[in-house]
């Protein structure tokens, strides 16, 4: 089983392993897109205003750009601990010891807009670049993602079982159309009335910990009905619909 993350825009800075090594990471048939954007990237870095407006930033937020700039030198780290926010706060990964920590590693993945698809342990520096990012004078990151990275995701999902908790820029990137082995993750945040919605900080939080459970478990689930068995295990209230599942959150205001 794989679980498929988003990224985060936030993210820790340093790291303690070498500079950035495309041909160390996963899934090297992503190599020639990664290597374009990372070049593309690195040259906007020179032209402030330029990348301020493709990567939707104000110039109090220039460290992003200053991060964009180093890519090829700055120190890296595994991507699992170089996301940060809401959702990497509730998957908590460093609190996982021994098994547990050996199988939430093997398990998780990660969408990237620069790299594309990242294992747990694929070491990358800090960047900025998110899903809907327009570099200039190029096609859309989904434009340029989908014929390198959706053959890689069809595999995968061909192999093992995939839970795609991505958001939906981040889903565009690549599709698993029509696998049957891959489940799809909604939160929806349900009133005392009975109306349901999306609340973005709900979404995420229990998107993290439903990784959690699945990524560190001894069980293996290898369809829909077994990850619902464990997330209800955990206390997650799901309801499932074929492949589509959907995690409901009490919201009592």
């Amino acid at each position: 089983m794989i679980v498929l993350l988003p990224p985060s825009e936030t993210k820790r800075a340093g790291g303690d392993a070498p500079a950035l090594r495309l041909e160390a990471l996963g899934h090297p048939s992503l190599t020639p897109v990664r290597e374009d954007l990372v070049d593309e990237l690195v040259a906007l870095a020179a032209d402030r205003p330029a990348s301020r407006r493709a990567l939707g930033i104000s110039a109090k937020q220039d460290a992003e750009i200053d991060r964009n700039a180093a890519l090829w030198s700055a120190p890296t780290m595994p991507a699992i601990d170089r996301y940060t926010g809401v959702l990497y706060d509730a998957l908590d990964i460093g609190s996982l010891k021994g098994a547990a920590a050996q199988r939430a590693r093997a398990r998780l993945a990660v969408g990237s807009a620069p790299f594309g698809l990242l294992r747990a342990d694929d070491e990358i520096p800090a960047y900025r670049l998110s899903a809907g990012s327009k570099l200039p004078g190029g096609a859309t990151l989904a434009a340029r993602w989908k014929p390198a990275l959706e053959p890689v995701l069809a595999k995968i999902a061909a192999e093992e079982l995939v839970v795609d908790l991505r958001s939906g820029a981040y889903a565009a990137l690549g599709r698993i159309a029509g696998a049957v082995g891959v489940v799809t993750v909604d939160v929806l945040s349900e009133r005392p009335d009975g109306t349901r919605t999306v609340v973005s900080h709900f979404n995420k939080a229990h998107k993290g910990e439903l990784a959690r459970v699945l990524a560190s478990g001894r069980g293996e689930p290898n369809d829909a009905a077994g990850v619902v068995t464990v997330a209800r295990r955990a206390g997650l209230h799901v309801e499932r619909t074929g492949n589509k599942l959907t995690v409901v959150v009490s919201d009592e205001r």
